[in-house]
């Protein structure tokens, strides 16, 4: 009974310490979240703007084109390629899907990775791709370690992406997957990630990303509230080219950076959550084990007694 009073007491100090570890853990989750909220209202009104820009520019058929792909390189350096907008364009037969997927690079997050590599898998499974016509490029450890290890081609992966990203860091990223896209590696992207609905909630997104074209501004509620009784038409200057080259790679800057800030976003809820359940879990369990180790206590100081009592009377 000793023994089994020691056993008790050591799992009841050991929960209490998972506790005060996942308890800390919640609130550096609820503050990141807090902080990255802040971060992505500020950036919406951003992101708004430059997808109303680019619907009125669908609007007025300048993305209907098929334009042929080009290379600009900078003066500094010849060999670094910028991102060019009228690459973006550029429409193919599709012999390779692309997919970006983000998830996190650690567990310790609930249901956010499973829900997005799953959701990714169906979208992949009905358009009819195979791992060997798939490519995939991942942001986050977890989602580039499972696709390699099922077979698929994981043509690039980003690790390491900040509790609080900031849109500088996108860029980066951007101007490789255009560049994948310009050679070839891929003929269409989507993008996929889980969107923040509420610190309970969040739902799977995917979203197409390249070619651009009006047909996929016209799932965007966006769009479809300035399409509505616009007819728009431009004069450009200096010419239509120049103006795709500089707005289309901000266009997409701000989807794959506002995906990554919104999945972040859902990230430090689902780890927040996740927390919280297990502090909740554990405060339960050391009740239980409380509970349990107040009864053996009991029995054991009443075997005592008892023992007491019948020597007492056995030498009376």
């Amino acid at each position: 009974m000793g023994a089994s009073l020691q056993e008790v007491k050591r799992r009841i100090t050991s929960t209490k310490k998972t506790q005060q570890i996942t308890g800390a853990m919640q609130m550096v989750s609820t503050a990141k979240l807090s902080q990255i909220q802040h971060q992505a209202t500020s950036y919406q009104v951003y992101a708004d703007k430059i997808r109303s820009v680019i619907t009125h520019l669908a609007q007025s058929h300048l993305l209907d084109g098929n334009p042929a792909a080009t290379t600009k390189t900078t003066s500094d350096d010849a060999h670094k390629q910028e991102i060019s907008g009228l690459d973006m364009l550029v429409k193919r037969p599709l012999k390779h899907f692309g997919v970006l997927v983000i998830t996190s690079d650690r567990g310790l997050v609930g249901s956010y990775n499973s829900n997005v590599i799953k959701q990714t898998l169906d979208l992949i499974a009905s358009g009819h791709h195979t791992p060997e016509d798939t490519v995939i490029i991942a942001v986050g450890g977890t989602g580039a370690d499972f696709f390699k290890k099922r077979g698929f081609n994981v043509a690039f992966e980003y690790r390491g992406v900040a509790d609080i990203p900031q849109f500088r860091g996108s860029r980066a990223l951007v101007r490789k997957i255009v560049s994948m896209y310009s050679d070839g590696v891929y003929d269409e992207l989507y993008v996929c990630y889980n969107h923040f609905v509420n610190m309970l909630t969040s739902e799977f997104r995917s979203e197409p990303l390249l070619p651009i074209s009006s047909a996929n501004l016209g799932h965007d509620d966006l769009a479809s509230k300035d399409s509505i009784g616009l007819q728009a038409e431009y004069d450009m200057e200096p010419s239509s080219d120049a103006i795709l080259e500089v707005v289309l790679p901000q266009y997409a800057e701000s989807l794959i950076y506002g995906a990554i800030l919104d999945a972040k976003t859902s990230e430090h809820a689902s780890s927040s959550t996740a927390m919280k359940s297990a502090t909740d879990n554990a405060k339960d369990l050391i009740s239980s084990l409380q509970l349990q180790f107040n009864r053996a206590r009991q029995s054991a100081i009443t075997t005592e007694i008892t023992e007491i009592t019948g020597a007492q009377a056995a030498l009376e």
